[in-house]
């Protein structure tokens, strides 16, 4: 049986381990600016932005079954989040002419600026209260009023291989301590849930994607200092205590966490 085919546009770190995940089901194409020179075997890379119209509609002329949008910002400041997120999501509404693919949205729990600690869920209320947040919602409004079938991945902090930031700035004495809480998702889940609802019959339109663990910073980077073997990062005072994300309804789909907390996580990360 001819496999199905599937697009990923943005496809970068999340975006090839999605393809590892479903190549058996899927042909998978990548739409990159600069595809790398010896990318993955399972993947068909193709150049082009996807914020050009005409590269959007030459590539669409493939049928694909499938989009998962990894989306990065083209620069930094309101104006790389507007022409990263926003101007492909308009693109490609309009360079699918009325088709009908299932299309997933890779976005971000920044769309909720809440911060008095309270625990999220899909019902709650996005409001953003910087521009990368304020971007992210418009991109996913941008497809949601376009009538696709369209499924909304609002993920939590990614962490693992290359992501490793706070180890680092735990190593050099750089972190702080702070009580505010904070939320994860492990690259290999964020990538494995997506793999997940390609194959679900009948998605819902939104899900909070996190270990659902909701640590504090201090918590997490006193560990961390401790498994390093380096001194505890200085307390840093917090006015507001930040959300915490409630992955309920992901995990009720029947997905298992490869890890369920940041130990486990970040174990796997830390030099030897």
């Amino acid at each position: 049986m001819d496999r199905k085919k599937l697009l990923i546009i943005g496809c970068g770190d999340l975006g090839e381990r999605l393809a590892a995940q479903v190549a058996d089901e899927y042909e998978v194409y990548g739409l990159r600016r600069n595809p790398p020179a010896s990318g993955m075997e399972d993947i068909h890379y193709l150049r082009g932005d996807a914020a050009d119209g005409q590269a959007m509609a030459s590539v669409l002329q493939r049928e694909f079954d499938a989009i998962v949008l990894t989306l990065t910002p083209t620069g930094r400041g309101d104006e790389g989040y507007r022409r990263g997120y926003v101007e492909p999501c308009q693109v490609l509404v309009r360079a699918l002419a009325g088709r009908q693919p299932r299309v997933i949205l890779v976005s971000s729990t920044s769309v909720y600026g809440q911060s008095d600690g309270q625990w999220l869920d899909e019902a709650a209320e996005a409001m953003p209260t910087r521009y990368n947040g304020e971007r992210l919602l418009q991109a996913e409004t941008v497809l949601a009023e376009a009538g696709l079938p369209l499924v909304v991945l609002r993920l939590a902090g990614i962490y693992g291989p290359g992501r490793t930031r706070l180890v680092q700035s735990v190593a050099e004495g750089k972190a702080k301590a702070s009580p505010a809480y904070t939320n994860r998702i492990h690259a290999d889940d964020a990538a494995g849930f997506m793999a997940w609802v390609l194959r679900m019959e009948q998605p819902d339109a939104l899900y909070l994607v996190s270990d659902g663990e909701a640590p504090s910073k201090a918590e997490v980077v006193n560990w961390l200092a401790e498994q390093l073997g380096v001194a505890r990062p200085a307390p840093e005072d917090a006015e507001n205590l930040n959300k915490r994300i409630d992955n309920r309804r992901m995990l009720a789909t029947g997905y298992q966490l490869q890890y369920c907390g940041y130990r486990e996580g970040f174990s796997k990360l830390i030099p030897q």
